[in-house]
């Protein structure tokens, strides 16, 4: 990975829908070169895909929580399968420390995290506890990984 490969993947992180004669004017390729490099950093893996940001709150998914589960240690396997098919689950970390998850999960309103909590996520396979924490705003959400190479 040279300069040139950072500076793509710096401009596709701000922007994953630039075309590639914009992509190469800025920074410093014609089309064909630039898209020849998008290409090669997507076969290496180092693109993974291209997604775009929704608003949760435009959808009506006003509550976002982080959940920090502990479970049972012969369960972990089924614990992330389920997770992993759970609609209301946006991402889950297996962490270090007390607990051995942390999930961040979305819902409508109060009640509903309570039902989600209460009904679905206590039920996991393997759940033996969790603590949950609301956000109450988002300071940072999506950084950029290219700027983190040296």
């Amino acid at each position: 990975m040279d300069l040139v490969d950072v500076k793509i993947l710096t401009a596709l992180e701000n922007d994953g829908r630039i075309s590639f004669t914009s992509l190469g004017e800025k920074i410093g390729l014609s089309k064909t070169p630039c898209w020849t490099r998008v290409k090669e950093l997507e076969a290496s893996g180092a693109i993974e895909g291209y997604s775009a940001r929704v608003s949760p709150e435009v959808l009506g998914l006003g509550i976002r929580a982080l959940v920090h589960v502990v479970v049972s240690f012969d369960q972990y396997q089924s614990f992330e399968n389920a997770i992993i098919k759970h609609p209301a689950v946006r991402c889950c970390h297996a962490v270090t420390g007390e607990y051995d998850y942390v999930l961040e999960v979305l819902a409508p309103d109060m009640s509903a995290l309570d039902d989600l909590l209460r009904q679905e996520l206590s039920r996991l396979p393997g759940v033996s506890r969790f603590n949950t924490s609301i956000t109450t705003r988002m300071i940072k959400e999506a950084g950029s990984y290219s700027s983190m190479i040296r």
